[in-house]
């Protein structure tokens, strides 16, 4: 039994990790005795489940529900049957949840089972050839046509898999659903490849049109635009995520509605599990002009768009999380994909719109996509979308952890490539946060733009910004030169100033498409903002006009909601600012002379720890405290928050 469960939990990874076999981690597979079946759970992905993913059931209690007559009313019938099939469940099973195509697993004789959407095998089932298809390519293979899922469908396939047996005297190893996917069954898992492999070589020689996802150019800056409204028409909150593809097919569907036009019904249960029943199209992208067609489409339907495509521009999907709305994405992906394959077989065949409300309102389906889905951590900043910039380390990298500890969406945007994207992953990996890494360079404007457009067109808009990157040339006036004078004031003043005015462009739009939101500029400051600095007043006087930029842009932001705060710490002495070997603070220090009678080092530093009253540096946490504080509170805007140990006080 050890060697049999293995099998099933190996093919099963193998068959789920292939892109081209399922569709958002479904499909399902199981394995049999004579007493037991061991079946995929509902919600559970192929390509990770292990052995506890499967549900164990009793197949004599299953075999019994056939001999049951249920209620003629839908609901009624699929609740009894859902309850009958809850308790076949074998002892110890009661917390799991098994396929809702259980009764269809139990039905074949063979040993293994494999039920997938692959979109080749969809582009003939979800074609105006479809049957006779199937029966011109694969006559040995059994036919099912469209028809509720559940207790019906499992019902039609006993049906036909009884005359298959009755005609040929051999029970069907393939069973094709319309506008659904396909069963393999064998009794070993070398037997099941096998046909796999046929049936997929002999769909590939006939299909001759291919889809074309190679990425292709776009007006990416219109994209930046269009993405944060649709964010906040999704949830007024900015609880929500949008993805963007731009890719040759795609383009060639946002072409124009008329090409579009074949997108606008379903072809599959699972499109209208993960992408709802109907996608929007966008002629124009003003706001208002998104906005309306958005409303209407959520009036018409009760529901709101999960895939927008807009004219010339490309394909926008949404969902609650990043998540979501990438699994939106791939599933719309796999409708193009079907979509042009089925030309092969003379165009497409869409769902019967009594079969698209069925769906639309099946809680099984509903429940599946609840736990497939399922992402939400509950943490503070849930839902929003946040960059650093220079964060690749230090006080950067200190406060995106803390962002994405509580739950944000992190960008991890620095002039040092290679460690923004070893950051990003290293925060992905320790905490489960969704990051990007984005190389910038502040002081640049284009890089500030790109650096926005990608944050936009990565997760679909962004929430808290966070101005970190600074730079430090101390020296006297005798010392210092122009050119440090003006490579300071570059980093610390003027990226500033350019990276409030496309933080807050994307900010503005959000507001105006939900007039409750609000949403953060945090410039991360420095005592000397607060108190001038001997031989260092390239960085004291940056940091001074950084507070005043501060002030202003408060009083110009407030009415879109854009609250706009300074974080002043004391001496950071632990990061590598100060405690670099080459260029760090100290080393400059005690070159400068700063430091009256300093002979190392630690001379410095134990000056500089004496100047705070709580006898200390600043550390990561203490801004990170800060930082929190400014997001929470919904009052205050135009403050420069001092973390000093005391050793700066407001005056």
């Amino acid at each position: 039994m050890a060697s049999a469960i293995e099998s099933l939990v190996d093919y099963s990874n193998r068959y789920g990790s292939d892109p081209g076999m399922v569709l958002a981690g479904g499909g399902n597979t199981s394995m049999k005795t004579d007493q037991t079946l061991y079946v995929k759970g509902s919600g559970t992905s192929l390509a990770t489940i292990t052995e506890a993913g499967f549900v164990i059931m009793n197949r004599r209690k299953l075999g019994e529900i056939w001999r049951k007559k249920y209620p003629k009313d839908q609901a009624e019938r699929e609740a009894a049957v859902l309850e009958d099939m809850m308790a076949a469940r074998s002892t110890g099973e009661e917390a799991k949840r098994p396929s809702v195509e259980t009764l269809l697993h139990d039905l074949f004789p063979q040993k293994y089972v494999l039920h997938v959407h692959p979109s080749r095998v969809n582009a003939l089932t979800c074609s105006a050839e479809g049957a006779d298809g199937v029966k011109r390519l694969f006559p040995d293979a059994v036919w099912v046509d469209e028809c509720e899922p559940g207790y019906i469908l499992a019902s039609k396939c006993r049906e036909k898999l009884a005359e298959h047996k009755a005609e040929t005297g051999s029970d069907a190893n393939v069973v094709f659903l319309q506008n659904h996917g396909i069963f393999f069954a064998a009794k070993t898992v070398k037997g099941l490849d096998e046909i796999v492999a046929e049936v997929m070589s002999a769909l590939d020689a006939e299909i001759k049109i291919l889809p074309d996802f190679t990425p292709a150019e776009t007006d990416r800056t219109a994209a930046a635009r269009i993405a944060p409204v649709l964010r906040m028409l999704y949830d007024e909150n900015g609880q929500a995520a949008v993805t963007f593809t731009a890719n040759r097919t795609v383009l060639d569907f946002a072409e124009s509605a008329e090409k579009f036009a074949v997108l606008k019904e379903p072809l599959s249960p699972d499109h209208i599990v993960y992408c709802k029943a109907e996608p929007l199209y966008l002629e124009n992208f003003e706001p208002e002009d998104i906005a309306a067609a958005f409303r209407e489409l959520e009036e018409r339907r009760g529901f709101k768009p999960k895939v927008v495509f807009v004219r010339g521009i490309g394909m926008f999907t949404l969902g609650r999380t990043l998540k979501e709305a990438k699994t939106a994405a791939a599933v719309w992906t796999d409708a193009m994909s079907i979509t042009v394959m089925a030309q092969s077989f003379g165009g497409v065949k869409h769902m019967a719109p009594a079969m698209v409300d069925f769906i639309v309102n099946w809680e099984v389906e509903s429940y599946r996509a609840k736990v497939s889905l399922s992402g939400g951590s509950g943490k503070k900043l849930a839902g929003k979308i946040a960059v650093v910039t220079g964060s690749a380390q230090g006080f950067g990298e200190g406060i995106a952890r803390f962002l994405a500890s509580e739950g944000a969406a992190v960008v991890i945007a620095d002039m040092n490539a290679e460690g923004a994207q070893k950051t990003a992953l290293a925060i992905a990996a320790d905490l489960g946060a969704d990051t990007l890494a984005v190389s910038a360079n502040v002081s640049d404007e284009d890089s500030v733009r790109e650096m926005i457009e990608n944050t936009v067109l990565t997760f679909g808009g962004l929430d808290i910004f966070v101005n970190n990157a600074g730079i430090v040339r101390a020296g006297s006036l005798e010392e210092m030169t122009k050119k440090n004078l003006e490579l300071v004031t570059a980093v610390n003043y003027t990226a500033y100033f350019l990276c409030a005015k496309y933080a807050s462009a994307v900010m503005k739009l959000q507001r105006k498409a939900a007039p409750e939101y609000m949403a953060d500029i945090i410039e991360i400051n420095s005592k000397s903002g607060l108190a001038g600095s001997n031989k260092n007043f390239a960085y004291a006087g940056s940091k001074f006009g950084g507070i005043g930029l501060t002030q202003s842009f408060a009083l110009e932001l407030a009415p879109f909601g854009i609250k706009v705060n300074a974080v002043c710490p004391g001496n950071f002495l632990d990061g590598p600012l100060w405690s670099d070997p080459e260029k760090g603070l100290f080393v400059q220090y005690l070159n400068a002379g700063k430091v009256p009678g300093a002979k190392t080092v630690d001379d410095v530093r134990k000056f500089y720890e004496a100047k705070v009253p709580l006898g200390r540096g600043c550390h990561i946490e203490d801004v990170a405290k800060a930082v929190a504080y400014i997001i929470d509170q919904k009052y205050e805007t135009g403050q420069a928050v001092p973390v000093t140990g005391g050793q700066e006080m407001l005056k």
